[in-house]
């Protein structure tokens, strides 16, 4: 594959832990991913592999069919937007731009310093001196402009209102309009992407979980309610991921689609969010 970046066999180890185990994975282009997982399933020591900031204990990453790992002219096309400071905290908000530039080209200055205006980030503020939530602003103006063509957001509304989460994904979406990119976006907060991303890629315990176009993940299960025995009667046989017991009636999440359903029984979708939960309880 010439254009995108491949993840092959990609192990990491930490001592006796292991973070990620026979990874085989594939980004490809101008595709916005949702990368999801629960805590320490692995997303962060993926991200940081791909953007050379980890070295793996075996398997390689290929970008745009160069290898990835110690190669300038590679990584120069991957931005990594993490929840650590990588800037010294004596740096402007505007002398992390000017660096910004200096690693990233593409690096759209007059973009970032409207962005910096609408956002209401002072450009003469030291990092140091700069709230969670304004830190997190700073960062995610640099990956905005930065026109990277892999461009990662780990976390990235750490300490964010919801107002400015609002205008970070809306921006987000504008640059992705104004000019493709692959864009990759592990988080939590699972309801506010599911009508942005285009692919789901789960993680659990270190392998790839799932890998999926966003709709055919949405279709992959549902849920049916009604009174207890009826629902019972009517999950006999199917792949149960879980089930709620209140009083005489009963809910169940089921995978695949619901066939020749009783009309005393309803049946509604599994949003991502639920689909992620039960996935990575099963």
């Amino acid at each position: 594959m010439d254009q995108g970046i491949e993840v092959k066999g990609l192990t990491v180890r930490f001592g006796n832990v292991t973070a990620l185990e026979q990874v085989n994975l594939t980004l490809g282009e101008n595709r916005i991913y949702g990368l999801l997982g629960r805590n320490g399933a692995g997303k962060s020591t993926l991200l940081n592999v791909i953007g050379n900031r980890l070295y793996p204990s075996e398997g390689e990453v290929i970008i745009d069919g160069e290898m990835g790992t110690d190669n300038d002219r590679a990584q120069g096309k991957v931005y990594y937007m993490g929840e650590k400071n990588i800037y010294p905290e004596g740096t402007t908000v505007k002398q992390m731009f000017r660096w910004s530039k200096d690693f990233y080209p593409d690096f759209d200055m007059e973009y970032a310093t409207v962005l910096a205006g609408r956002f209401g980030l002072n450009l003469k503020k030291k990092l140091k001196g700069l709230s969670t939530g304004y830190l997190t602003i700073a960062k995610l103006i640099v990956a905005l402009a930065s026109n990277a063509p892999y461009t990662f957001f780990d976390e990235p509304v750490l300490g964010l209102d919801a107002n400015h989460r609002e205008m970070f994904y809306r921006e987000m979406i504008h640059c992705y309009s104004e000019r493709p990119r692959t864009i990759v976006i592990s988080t939590h907060l699972i309801e506010e992407i599911a009508d942005i991303i285009e692919q789901v890629v789960m993680i659990k315990e270190g392998k790839i979980l799932l890998d999926r176009p966003v709709e055919e993940v949405k279709q992959m299960g549902y849920q049916v309610s009604g009174k207890a025995s009826e629902v019972d009667d009517y999950c006999a046989g199917k792949k149960i991921l879980s089930e709620d017991l209140l009083g005489g009636l009963k809910s169940a999440c089921l995978l695949g689609r619901p066939e020749n359903v009783p009309e005393s029984l309803e049946i509604t979708p599994l949003d991502l969010q639920k689909l992620f939960v039960q996935l990575t309880n099963a």
